[in-house]
């Protein structure tokens, strides 16, 4: 028939005549449907088969009005049916029930088969008329546009009645698939929701045995789980179980295809019921091994399924003994492998196994599967930052497993770890109650008689705010047993704010992963809270220090403490008090410069971020007391007789980097005067330190601690040097004395010049000879002695400037102090070498003027390292050479009032001026420590 000629009685005209008529003679109930069963036949195959498969055939059917004809035979053929089982949850209504479907209702329980029972099939004519009008709706339910009309149409309704009423696997097949393409509307499919068809759908699951049938009921279901709503009603009305029983039977690739697509949508927010009704179902242990099926689709399915089966704690140690733990792992680590996956393939996997990490048994597994190096990794890797908060909450479950703390020490987390104390990461996710750990199950235990008396002082505790609710108060505690302790007495002054029931409540929200027994309410509980837990726990092993006493652990601590924006949590205190109490840490913390750390950071406010660059910081109190307070720990375990042989040891026998850290910590962290006297003098340490000035700096902040370090020994040193003595050299400059030159220079001098000086620019300037001969044994021999200078009257003054030339002729007539020594000097900021300053230095040494040097060398140091000048000066008058200007330098540098950035700063351009000649540079820090100063240029300090 399909291949013969088209006639008129194919038109579509013809065929929609023809459904029309069937349809209203089966409402009107003049004729059997019977009676037209062939004519409407062929209008229904030929509808299927040419006119709905056309290009824009379905369109045209609608258009034309061909639904509602063919829905309304469809309620006439299911009233013709037979009768329905009997009404379970979620079923039709009753009255629909009484007014479609005739007849006594079967038993409860599975529908028999087609092939086994004749009263649940209808005749083969209404067969066949139901199986080529449910055909024609399935297939214009795959177009927007109808699904809308037919859900208008009620045509929703039609179809679960028939689903309930005909159990034929044929009819159900074509039924179960109209459904489903409604169901991928929305509103569709909440309105098949509402009209029953959950449940009877269920039922088809557990009746059919086609294979067909199977699939279309398969994808029906997993259309109607659109929403976690409905997700959660169908595992609520039984529909997982059924899914997870037909795995387990191994069906043939293409059910098997619909089960997993199927069982993945209905797992997504895994719900309780969910994954009680898989597990109950057999289906663990299928999808497990599904996860290594040779068919790409079900093998990710399957691997999401168990992804999202993760979420809920009471499947997860069955998971993990199926095998489950392993699977994921491998799956991550392949995805991770993978150049081309992106985050959000790894994300779903990330979560599962950081999930399994809340249970013993599967964190063992976890543990011999490589999974603490693929968690680690996840840490490292910057592009999973999003995830590292969730994979630290997962590693707090290893807190008491030896084994797995000490492998997570070796792969690098202690540093991972204190970078995630002030890190950039997002929040972590929240995960419901149900996902916490199932090794510490909740327990339902049944309600007690509560006596009168406690109800009514749990109210009165409720409505005073005292009590959040009726779960905040043990039945178990009565004001007989346990009598209330007498009020405290009222202190006279309010020294500190009362406590409130608002105010003892915890800072932060307490967020705990699972329900570990080491997160206890009573500790605030952050983003960074387990990073801190795991931190805590590898700070109370006997001998933490290669873990934590590192710079990068205690920078990271450090940057917590100091950078909180609240008050940061007493958890952080407690590790770096019981880090520095420790004495097998103290030798860390001089190898690594964590004491000059701790005093840099906490005491002085200096972070290694704000060096050499200012940055904008609060001081706060707390901090500096903190500060001081671990350095005392550190001086008791220094001064220990532990201690003392701890750090001889380390001067006199460790290697060179590890002395020089011994000679700069020891001022910070050592007291006692006979043994700072003995490591750093008798025994070379200072010098050790001082040498070590002009090397490659060992750590950033190398400098800054070593200025620190020689100012405080300076004040072990020499305790009674007031810090308000200024370093600079003492010059009184503000009233300068009577220029005795001056006079010469005026039209006409009394008495007049008998000499004048000729300088290489023409310049003469006048003199006296008798004052210029006894000024200096230089213009002596060359005045009055046996030169032809001495019977000149114009002497030529070679290689000087006017400028150099004019302090040097104010000196010649006796002028002391008049400011003619400022002339030459540049203002700070300019270079002093090459300068006229320089030149009139070397003209003061060559004409054998030491008064007129030193005068020069004052004015310099007024100029340059007086009020007005600046640590970058330091370096400049360094470079000059001048004994006396080195030991300025160094006054400067160390000087007690001098601010403790501006030290390191000046120490820095000192070292940078010395360059490779170090030794006037460490004599004169040398003779500033020790109180000495130095008499000349081969001066010299023994220590």
């Amino acid at each position: 028939m399909a291949a013969a000629k088209p006639t008129l009685t194919d038109s579509l005209s013809f065929c929609l005549a023809q459904l029309t008529a069937a349809a209203g003679e089966g409402l009107g109930g003049g004729k059997d449907i019977a009676t037209n069963e062939t004519p409407l036949g062929r209008a229904l195959f030929v509808l299927r088969t040419r006119h709905v498969k056309a290009a824009g055939g379905i369109e045209r059917f609608r258009a034309r009005g061909g639904l509602r004809p063919l829905l309304a035979l469809l309620r006439r053929a299911a009233a013709a049916g037979p009768a329905p089982s009997q009404a379970g949850p979620g079923s039709a209504p009753s009255s629909v029930e009484s007014a479609t479907c005739d007849g006594p209702a079967p038993s409860s329980g599975p529908a028999p088969s087609a092939s086994s029972s004749s009263s649940s099939s209808p005749p083969a004519r209404l067969r066949k008329t139901l199986d080529l009008a449910l055909s024609i709706l399935a297939n214009c339910c795959t177009e927007g546009a109808c699904r809308a009309e037919v859900r208008r149409l009620g045509g929703i309704f039609s179809l679960v009645t028939i689903l309930q009423c005909v159990k034929t696997d044929s009819i159900q097949n074509r039924t179960a698939r109209a459904l489903g393409n409604l169901a991928m509307e929305p509103e569709s499919c909440g309105d098949i929701h509402s009209a029953g068809a959950v449940p009877l759908l269920v039922e088809s699951l557990t009746a059919c045995q086609d294979s067909q049938c199977l699939q279309s009921v398969v994808r029906a279901l997993r259309n109607l789980a659109d929403s976690p709503q409905h997700r959660l009603a169908l595992a609520q009305q039984g529909a997982v179980r059924p899914l997870a029983e037909l795995l387990a039977a191994a069906p043939d690739p293409a059910l098997t295809l619909a089960l997993v697509r199927a069982l993945l949508e209905l797992s997504r927010g895994c719900s309780r019921a969910c994954a009680e009704q898989l597990s109950l179902g057999g289906g663990l242990g299928p999808l497990v091994s599904l996860a290594s099926h040779s068919k790409k689709a079900v093998r990710e399915a399957t691997i999401l399924i168990l992804a999202n089966l993760c979420a809920q704690g009471l499947v997860r140690p069955a998971l993990g003994n199926a095998g489950g733990v392993e699977v994921l792992l491998d799956e991550l680590r392949r995805r991770r492998g993978l150049n081309g996956a992106g985050p959000a393939s790894q994300q779903p996997l990330v979560r599962a196994v950081c999930l399994l990490c809340r249970e013993a048994i599967n964190r063992a597994r976890l543990r011999d599967a490589g999974g603490l190096e693929l968690l680690m990794g996840l840490l490292r890797d910057p592009r999973a930052s999003a995830w590292h908060l969730r994979v630290v909450a997962a590693l707090v479950g290893f807190l008491y497993d030896t084994g797995a703390l000490g492998r997570l020490q070796a792969l690098g987390l202690v540093p991972l770890l204190a970078g995630q104390l002030c890190g950039d990461a997002g929040e972590e996710e929240e995960e419901g109650r149900e996902a916490a750990s199932w090794d510490f199950p909740e327990e339902q235990t049944p309600e007690r008689a509560e006596p009168g008396s406690f109800r009514s002082l749990r109210s009165w505790l409720i409505s005073e705010g005292y009590a959040a609710g009726p779960g905040d108060i043990s039945p178990d505690w009565s004001p007989e047993r346990y009598p209330p302790p007498p009020p405290p007495p009222e202190p006279a002054e309010p020294t500190s704010p009362t406590l409130g029931p608002a105010s003892l409540r915890t800072p932060r929200t307490l967020r705990t992963p699972g329900r570990s027994p080491a997160a206890t309410s009573e500790e605030p509980w952050g983003r960074e809270g387990p990073a801190l837990l795991l931190l805590s726990r590898f700070s109370q092993a006997p001998d933490p220090s290669g873990a934590l006493v590192t710079s990068p652990a205690l920078c990271g601590l450090l940057a917590y403490v100091t950078g909180s924006p609240g008050p940061p949590s007493p958890r952080a205190l407690r590790i770096l008090t019981r880090l520095t109490c420790n004495p097998a840490c103290l030798e860390a913390f001089v190898r690594s410069y964590g004491a000059a750390l701790l005093r840099a950071w906490l005491v002085l406010g200096v972070a290694p971020d704000d060096w050499p660059t200012l940055r904008a910081r609060p001081a706060r109190r707390q901090h500096r007391e903190l500060g001081e307070m671990l350095l005392q720990n550190l001086t008791v375990q220094a001064e220990s007789p532990f201690g003392v042989g701890a750090l001889t040891h380390l001067l006199l026998s460790g290697s060179p980097e590890d002395r020089v850290a011994c000679a700069l910590t020891l001022p910070f962290i050592c007291r006692k005067p006979s043994l700072w006297r003995r490591l750093l003098l008798d025994q070379g340490g200072l010098r050790l330190l001082l040498s070590a000035l002009t090397r490659p700096a060992p750590h950033p902040l190398f400098l800054f601690f070593a200025a620190d370090s020689l100012s405080c020994l300076q004040g072990l040193v020499s305790p009674t040097v007031s810090p308000a003595l200024s370093p600079t050299i003492p010059l009184d400059l503000d009233a300068p004395s009577p220029c005795l030159y001056e006079h010469l220079l005026g039209p006409a001098p009394i008495p007049a010049p008998d000499l004048h000086f000729l300088l290489d620019s023409g310049l003469r300037l006048p003199a006296q000879r008798a004052a210029s001969a006894t000024a200096s044994p230089f213009f002596r021999a060359l005045l009055a002695g046996s030169f032809a200078e001495a019977q000149m009257d114009l002497v030529p003054l070679r290689g000087l400037s006017p400028s150099a030339a004019w302090p040097v002729l104010h000196h010649l007539h006796g002028c002391r102090g008049c400011g003619a020594a400022l002339g030459p000097v540049p203002p700070p900021g300019q270079p002093l070498l090459g300068s006229e300053a320089e030149e009139a230095l070397e003209a003061a040494g060559r004409f054998l003027l030491p008064g007129l040097e030193e005068e020069l060398e004052e004015a310099v140091g007024h100029i340059h390292l007086g009020p007005h000048g600046g640590p970058e000066s330091v370096g400049e008058v360094f470079r000059l050479g001048r004994p006396r200007l080195v030991a300025h330098c160094a006054r400067w540098t160390l000087g007690p009032g001098q601010c403790p950035r501006k030290r390191a700063l000046a120490l820095v351009g000192l070292v940078e001026a010395a360059g490779e000649e170090s030794g006037p540079l460490t004599e004169a820090l040398l003779a500033v420590v020790m109180g000495v100063e130095l008499g000349g240029k081969g001066s010299s300090l023994d220590c």
